[in-house]
């Protein structure tokens, strides 16, 4: 990793990609839309520096990120048990790879599938007292970690972070319905 100087140019260098996105001489160009390219640009690289965040953060648990997405989703859904589908939209996955991520949490003994009782048709998926115990012990560590990586953070910057990503989230199609 580079120091400062470093990562004052590597800001420049994609400060500069942005503004390539939408030239100012592009009839395309309005403030609104130069701010949709840095939206674009910055929760790209957010997300992926959060992916490589998590996986290493998760290395030693042997999870991948959406295991551990669909873990954490089962084990603190509360009262609400959740299907395939519930999951698949917690951890933005086709039901494909939910599919396959649930069956890997079986497989460990993390999650167990049960008939719903109420529509045979379903199966729900909940946590087993390992995969709480788990889960538990992974969010607490991954708050605690992500806490320190945003100490240069004051609160008021946190606060505007979680409601910016809550609003992303929801104008790109995040259904609250979980």
């Amino acid at each position: 990793m580079g120091g400062p100087a470093d990562q004052t140019e590597q800001l420049g260098l994609v400060e500069q990609a942005v503004d390539r996105l939408v030239p100012e001489g592009d009839p395309a160009h309005s403030a609104d839309s130069a701010t949709t390219a840095g939206i674009l640009v910055w929760a790209y690289l957010a997300g992926r520096e959060l992916e490589v965040w998590m996986a290493d953060a998760l290395g030693s648990t042997g999870l991948t990120t959406s295991e551990f997405g669909a873990l954490a989703g089962v084990a603190f859904a509360g009262e609400h048990t959740l299907t395939a589908g519930d999951l698949a939209r917690w951890t933005v996955q086709t039901s494909g790879g939910t599919t396959k991520t649930i069956q890997r949490l079986v497989d460990r003994g993390l999650v167990v599938r049960a008939a719903d009782p109420g529509d045979g048709r379903r199966t729900l998926i909940d946590a087993t007292t390992e995969g709480r115990a788990l889960a538990t012990t992974v969010v607490a560590d991954l708050v605690v970690r992500l806490d320190c990586d945003l100490s240069p953070l004051d609160a008021m910057a946190r606060d505007d972070l979680h409601n910016g990503l809550r609003r992303l989230s929801a104008a790109l199609g995040w259904q609250a319905d979980v």
